[in-house]
Formats: structure tokens, C-alpha cells, sequence
């Protein structure tokens, strides 16, 4: 597996394949875009999509867990793509084996009652401010603070010399920003359109790599 850093206002971050990202000094695992019960509304209306993609994402979130012991895991918005259905027993269970505190910052699909998330210990809030960081579901911007989000699900558009290509989930960072790719299966992406002194790194099954991006 390999993992890329970054740092940011005198802050150590790390890439990981899966797409999440573990902020070091305070120990905060960084998720968006999980939108679990997606796979289920979409069986629900008669989508060919496999029972076991759900128990993917579960495995997957243990994964990236039992790698960063974090003492906090923070989920960016859309933890949940619509109202309640089987997955959130699923998800229940779930945290009851998780020992580390778990926040959700609201996105836009995050339609279930706080009440429900509050019953299993989980903080509910509209965005984090941490020292001189931002954390929110959608892109921000705030003088004096650096913004980590989600929502748009960027990924990157890879050419070859001849006319192939190829489109990969990516983190994508500008000088006041960090877009984090989307968690979830089947949550779909959106091809970003690189900027001046942008940085891009893809995600390629267990490989995070920069990409060169042209002037």
C-alpha cells in the first residue's frame, strides 16, 4: 500500500487509498460521502446491484480504523444517502464496536432525525472549526481558516499517449482548500478541472500518487 502526506498550516495529513484522510496531531480520521443505504434504495427499486456491496463499505471503514487508531472519526456530510432503512441496524451494530468518538458534520443527504444518530452516541453538528481549519459537507470559504470538505466527489480524468483514458477518485487541494473524495460505493464522482498551483492525488486500488498538473 501506498500512503501520501500533505501539510498544511504547520499540520500533518495523510492520504490514504481508500479515501480518507487522518489528520496526525489530533489523532481525527476525516470520511466524507460514506452514503450508506445507498445500495439498498437502490435494490429497492430494482437495481442490479449486489447484497454484498453492502457489507463492503463496513469493511472497508474497519479497515482504514484498525489502520489509524484514530480517538476521534469525523463523517463530512452524507453519511446516510436518504431515510432510514435495513443498513442503519447494519450501521448500529456497527458503532457499538467502535470506541473512538464519532462526529457527523451534516451534508445535504443527511435527512435522518439527530435524534437517532444522539441515541448512538454520534455528535451531530454543522461544521468544525479547529484552530485554523474548516471543516464542512460543502465547499466553504471563511477568512483566516482553511477548508476541508466534501460533496463534490472530485476525481481526475488520466489521458494516454494514445486515446485512452481513464477517471479516478482523487483528493484535490488549492491553496485554501482540500476537496476529500467520496467514501461510499457507488456514489458516482465529478471530473474536476485543475487550477493554478492546484495539487491532485489519485486513488488507484491500494496507491494514492500525485499527478503532474499543466500550466
Amino acid at each position: 500500500m501506498n500512503i501520501e502526506f500533505l501539510k498544511i498550516n504547520n499540520q500533518s495529513f495523510t492520504m490514504h487509498p481508500h479515501g480518507v484522510l487522518f489528520w496526525q496531531e489530533k489523532s481525527i480520521l476525516l470520511i466524507s460521502d460514506v452514503h450508506l443505504g445507498k445500495v439498498s434504495h437502490f435494490r429497492k427499486f430494482g437495481a442490479a446491484v449486489p447484497q454484498k456491496a453492502v457489507q463492503k463499505n463496513f469493511d472497508l471503514l474497519d479497515e482504514v480504523i484498525a489502520y489509524f487508531k484514530p480517538e476521534v472519526i469525523v463523517f463530512m456530510g452524507d453519511l446516510f444517502h436518504s431515510s432510514l432503512n435495513k443498513e442503519w441496524k447494519i450501521f448500529e451494530k456497527w458503532t457499538s464496536n467502535i470506541t473512538s468518538k464519532i462526529i457527523l458534520v451534516v451534508g445535504n443527504h443527511d435527512i435522518i432525525s439527530p435524534v437517532k444518530y444522539k441515541e448512538l452516541g454520534i455528535e451531530v453538528v454543522p461544521e468544525i472549526q479547529l484552530d485554523s481549519f474548516l471543516l464542512t459537507h460543502h465547499p466553504e470559504e471563511k477568512k483566516g481558516f482553511f477548508n476541508i470538505c466534501g460533496h463534490i466527489h472530485p476525481a481526475v480524468r488520466l489521458k494516454g499517449i494514445g486515446k485512452q483514458s481513464m477517471r479516478l477518485r482523487c483528493f484535490y487541494k488549492t491553496d485554501g482548500q482540500l476537496l476529500l473524495p467520496a467514501f461510499g460505493e457507488f456514489t458516482g464522482s465529478h471530473t474536476i478541472s485543475p487550477v493554478k498551483n492546484c495539487q491532485i492525488f489519485a486513488l488507484l486500488d491500494n496507491t494514492v500518487f500525485p499527478i503532474t498538473v499543466k500550466s
